[in-house]
């Protein structure tokens, strides 16, 4: 992946360019509906993402469409190991007890 330095300005760092990274891949995942529910959340959340959430965050990239669905449509619970502050902010984001204004 090419990056362009801008004219005015320094090269990006390499942690904008992981965060440019995470969000082509949230969105990019084979499967609609959870280019919607991992894209909106990377696009609202990636610039609060510290290091160690990034990393998470790639790890939950690399599951299969299917199993990573399920947890975050309610299907089944993510096992024990995967249960993260991550995954919880992801599935409350996408969670809504009434309207959304």
């Amino acid at each position: 992946m090419s990056q362009e330095i801008p004219a005015d300005g320094p090269p990006p760092s390499e942690s904008d360019i992981r965060r440019r990274r995470v969000r082509i891949r949230a969105w990019r995942r084979g499967m609609r509906e959870l280019d919607i529910l991992l894209g909106g959340f990377v696009d609202a959340r990636i610039d609060s993402l510290g290091e160690a959430e990034l990393d998470e965050m790639e790890a939950l990239l690399e599951l299969p469409d299917a199993e990573l669905l399920s947890w975050l449509a309610g299907g089944a619970p993510p096992p024990p190991e995967r249960d993260t502050a991550l995954l919880r902010d992801i599935i409350a984001f996408h969670t809504h007890d009434g309207p959304i204004h």
